[in-house]
């Protein structure tokens, strides 16, 4: 079982004296009352994180009870026909946004951690944070139902609708603005995964040996980065549309509201894989353990959770067919669309296989239970899928029931059956209790039979031509029996959830010891552990350490590896290299703290008092989710404060790291990719209105600003980059002796950098252009309302970094402050002189 291709040994290292843990141990005694709120670990957080996400499927869950209430028969006058949109348009949203993203994420930082191998994920207050910015801001979200406030444009949002001229009041500004901090939570939680997966795996365990789950949690954490900030500009223009009138998506001007679909879609549909990929991952794990095999094709299946995620990004058009597009386009994306079906297959096989190689299949348990109905409605879901990737019947299945059908199968398929199979298998792992076998089965066979019989009657009539998003329907032949079905199925489904919260009251314990390996698994979640981690972190030599490794358990909780003790007197884990897991340095783990909750809450009030237009407190909750931010990173760059220290077996390991090495370095390094992302979204944006409107953009070179301030404007930038830089030589070189020059030129960056998009806006307004007249100006203005955005983000960065200068905070040993500002500031520039290129050169390269 052992991966050949990695060789790398190490030996077991001795114990230290048990004292040192215990103690720590009592240290991390679990809190209670309103500590709880202020607990920095991932296992705390994993578990609000879960719990909070189950209670928007229940919410989302009652709104669906009630449309279907309605729709039960012909005619109905429950709801009327404005409640019932703002109805179905929460449904999708807190179930997309609020239920399936965050609750992949959270199962991802509840479980990782141990299955690394490691104490917990590298950055635990983001994790924190992310957590009580989703829960409060999505709390404040959904009641506006109670209010009449919630958005009525459906999940998708779709301009002209939803624009200034036709949705004047609030309900859509609270989707645009209240679904910010749900953005911002799931990019951040996965910042945290990328660099907790690829840094603070166990020593041992390579790439080739992480555990599939792991892999898919990558995967995915991979995809949001790259697929999230679409939707993130597309609200931000959408928004500001509606807010000061600049026409990016009204035709009349030259906008397009085209153009938000594909921001929408690329997405909307890699969202689809966002929560199937995890769900696949669990199944790849719930698979080996019930079966007592290892999975068969491992490399196969990463392959295929890669070529899927990959894939994804190539179908957002899947959505468009009915839109009017080119028939070239039509047939490349027709073709993505099926192509995608191929990695789904392979990993289909590879667990049939697994189960084929099982030399004795155990009893079928609630988990095993949940599988197999993923495997039956989820293959229902693919099959209609490759039915709407053929263009001609998409044309005539677009918009009715048949889509809402399908969408349910792939959605409650391959999330939700393989999810609640999860929560059952990886109880134990959390609570001093199972949950039960018999509730489980219960609970299962009222879903399985539920869905279906809400779902399969969808397609029949969709077929028979009944349109999706209506609050009621004539009474036409087989259309009243088939919705009474479908009806009477939902609450079926809603039993058997409400079997599982019963079973979760009764038997749910949240606490240590827990319920232990009862499934026999080979991973190392399983491992005995506390409060605090586990007591010592393994070595690993395969895939399925637990079953390949005898005596691991015991060793471990003996304290016969690595850090059986407190090397520094608090919580730490070891970061060790992103290929092939060599131990690096220490990482000191923060300890309890309000700096995140209060961030939280100066986010979630920021988003959502800028809804009502309350732009005063808006301002002031901004004001404190920054105060916050910076209260608690002040302490996170310690700098050498510990010589190296024995980890166990003589291997002494750094206490702190700056540079490429550090894994705060990584993560800089991933905010940049998203906001990459975020600006090449906007380039698109650019570009695609161009194409479909030239006659509003300039058609002569006198119509543009001269050249001077554009050149002008690129000095400065480069000026500014070039004194980072200079400060950055000065810092490593003798920082003693360089203090008052370093700071002098730093402050003098900042202001350079703030005159470069000073001197650009006053171009485009000497020019005459007005963001409000064409979509033209209002693109040209969008790239440097993004500018500001990261130059205001680079300026505050570069005035922080000023003041743990003064604080004495910053030297050739402590500059991981410094090396992140820097980082992010020269992709600040080159983003400036990017969009500088765009607007001023691209122009004149096409007029000649």
């Amino acid at each position: 079982m052992s991966d050949p291709s990695a060789t790398v040994d190490y030996p077991n290292p001795l114990p230290r004296p048990p004292g040192e843990f215990e103690q720590l141990q009592r240290a991390w005694k679990p809190p209670t009352g309103i500590r709880l709120l202020t607990r920095v670990n991932n296992t705390y957080v994993g578990v609000y994180y879960v719990g909070t996400s189950l209670l928007f499927f229940l919410l989302a869950g009652v709104l669906a009870l009630v449309m279907r209430t309605q729709l039960a028969v012909p005619e109905n006058t429950l709801v009327g026909h404005d409640l019932y949109n703002q109805l179905f348009t929460m449904h999708g949203t807190v179930m997309m946004f609020l239920f399936a993203v965050p609750a992949v994420e959270a199962m991802g930082v509840l479980i990782l951690p141990n299955m690394l191998g490691a104490r917990d994920l590298p950055f635990p207050r983001l994790s924190m944070y992310a957590f009580w910015a989703y829960a409060i801001g999505g709390l404040i979200f959904f009641a506006t139902i109670f209010w009449g406030l919630a958005p009525r444009g459906g999940w998708f949002m779709y301009p002209p609708l939803t624009s200034y001229e036709y949705a004047p009041a609030d309900n859509a500004d609270w989707w645009l603005l209240g679904i910010g901090f749900i953005e911002i939570s799931a990019i951040a939680g996965a910042i945290e995964i990328v660099v907790g997966v690829l840094r603070t795996r166990a020593p041992g365990m390579t790439l080739g040996r992480m555990p599939v789950y792991a892999w898919s949690m990558l995967v995915i954490a991979g995809m949001i980065i790259f697929a999230f900030p679409a939707i993130i500009l597309g609200t931000l223009l959408l928004e500001i549309e509606r807010s000061f009138q600049w026409p990016f998506f009204v035709a009349a001007k030259g906008g397009d509201p085209l153009l938000w679909q594909h921001l929408f879609w690329f997405f909307g549909h890699p969202e689809v894989y966002i929560i199937f990929l995890p769900a696949a991952g669990m199944v790849s794990m719930i698979i080996p353990a019930m079966a007592g095999t290892p999975l068969v094709g491992y490399r196969l299946v990463v392959l295929a959770l890669v070529g899927a995620g990959f894939l994804s990004f190539g179908l957002w058009v899947h959505h468009m067919f009915t839109t009017g597009i080119p028939q070239l386009s039509l047939s490349f994306f027709s073709a993505a669309s099926m192509a995608v079906s191929i990695p789904s297959g392979i990993q289909v096989f590879a667990w049939i296989a697994t189960l084929a190689a099982a030399k004795r299949l155990r009893p079928l348990k609630v988990p095993m239970l949940f599988v197999l109905g993923f495997f039956f409605i989820f293959v229902l879901g693919g099959l209609t899928g490759v039915m709407v990737a053929v263009v001609p019947f998409d044309w005539q299945a677009h918009d009715s029931y048949f889509i809402v059908a399908h969408l349910h199968y792939v959605l409650i398929g391959g999330m939700v059956f393989p999810l609640f199979g999860a929560l059952y298998y990886w109880t134990p792992y959390i609570s001093r209790k199972a949950l039960s076998e018999r509730m489980g089965q219960w609970a299962f066979w009222l879903m399985f039979v539920g869905v279906n019989l809400t779902f399969f009657p969808m397609h029949l009539t969709g077929l028979m031509g009944m349109p999706r998003r209506v609050y009621t329907y004539a009474d036409y032949p087989g259309w009243a029996e088939l919705n009474l079905l479908s009806t009477g199925g939902a609450f079926l489904i809603a039993a058997g959830v409400l079997v599982v919260v019963v079973d979760m009251a009764l038997h749910l314990r949240i606490g240590n010891p827990n319920a232990g390996n009862v499934w026999g698994a080979g991973t190392l979640e399983w491992l005995p552990n506390g409060d605090y981690g586990n007591r010592s972190i393994p070595i690993v030599h395969s895939r399925e350490p637990l079953w390949d490794q005898p005596g691991l358990s015991e060793d471990v909780k003996e304290g016969r590896y690595y850090l059986p003790g407190t090397a520094t007197g608090g919580r730490e884990t070891i970061v060790t290299s992103a290929i092939d897991a060599r131990p690096q340095y220490l990482l000191q783990m923060p300890g309890p703290g309000w700096s995140p909750l209060l961030a939280a809450v100066g986010t979630a009030g920021f988003f959502l008092l800028l809804t009502v237009k309350l732009v005063l407190p808006a301002l002031l909750f901004g004001a404190l989710a920054l105060a916050s931010v910076v209260w608690w990173l002040w302490g996170s760059d310690p700098g050498p404060s510990h010589p190296p220290v024995d980890v166990g077996g003589g291997l002494r390991l750094p206490v702190q790291m700056t540079g490429p090495d550090s894994h705060s370095w990584w993560a800089m390094v991933v905010l940049i990719l998203v906001c990459g992302s975020i600006f090449g979204s906007l380039v698109f944006s650019y570009l695609f209105l161009w194409t479909v409107s030239p006659d509003v953009w300039p058609t002569a070179v006198e119509a543009l600003p001269g050249l001077g301030s554009p050149a002008a404007s690129a000095g400065l930038l480069l000026a500014s980059a070039l004194g980072v830089r200079w400060c950055s030589r000065r810092l490593a070189a003798d920082p003693a002796r360089s203090a008052g020059p370093l700071r002098g030129v730093l402050a003098v960056a900042v202001l350079l950098l703030c005159a470069s998009l000073v001197v650009e806006v006053e171009a485009q307004q000497d020019a005459g252009l007005s963001p409000r007249e064409t979509a033209y100006g209002a693109v040209v203005y969008g790239l440097a309302a993004l500018q500001g955005l990261f130059v205001a983000i680079s300026a505050t960065m570069g005035l922080y970094t000023l003041a743990r200068s003064f604080a004495g905070m910053l030297s050739a040993q402590r500059r991981q402050t410094f090396d992140n500002t820097r980082l992010f500031w020269n992709y600040t520039v080159v983003q400036g002189l990017v969009a500088l290129a765009l607007v001023h050169g691209f122009p004149r390269l096409l007029l000649g």
